[in-house]
């Protein structure tokens, strides 16, 4: 239910619709705070980012196709790739891993949202844990850690090509689970 009005929402932000933009902020928001804090490290620059994430949403909205991806995974890669493209052209250095942000997100979403996130969590894990040993660790790495291909090329000693390879027939993997669960 939450995810085809998500993906409506969406849909009508092509129109300007306002209104539709302050549904999927107030859904999304939090999640998407919490992907640019995880890439950046740095709650400061990531509401910077965030609010960068929300303009190519409005922009870009006509973009997204509800067959390919759901409404979160589409927002959240978004949010991924220009907290990356943040960090890379501020060549910033990340936060020690023992320190904690400064800002915590004042948020709470509502019962139904988290039992919809947990379901879709469980069946996005059931099937990154059928991938193969490796590779599921790449894709752990650049989608919930942050990490980029070259980084994961470097870690796993092999070119970036072999790296962009792992991480796309992974992902063309977890699509047809997904799509079967």
């Amino acid at each position: 239910m939450e995810r085809a009005r998500l993906a409506m929402a969406i849909g009508q932000l092509g129109t300007g619709d306002s209104v539709a933009m302050r549904l999927v902020y107030d859904r999304t928001s939090a999640k998407l705070f919490a992907v640019c804090l995880r890439v950046l490290k740095d709650p400061a620059l990531a509401e910077e980012v965030l609010q960068d994430v929300y303009l190519k949403v409005w922009h870009h909205a006509d973009r997204f196709d509800s067959v390919r991806a759901s409404p979160i995974t589409w927002l959240c890669s978004i949010a991924r790739n220009t907290a990356i493209d943040r960090l890379r052209s501020a060549q910033r250095q990340p936060v020690a891993d023992g320190e904690l942000p400064d800002i915590v997100p004042d948020e709470s979403p509502l019962a139904d949202v988290v039992i919809e996130q947990r379901q879709e969590q469980d069946r996005m894990l059931a099937c990154i844990a059928k991938l193969d040993g490796g590779h599921a660790i790449c894709i752990r790495a650049a989608f919930f850690d942050g990490y980029s291909y070259g980084e994961l090329a470097d870690r796993h000693r092999v070119p970036i090509g072999t790296m962009k390879s792992w991480i796309r027939r992974s992902l063309l993997r977890l699509r047809e689970c997904l799509d079967d669960a």
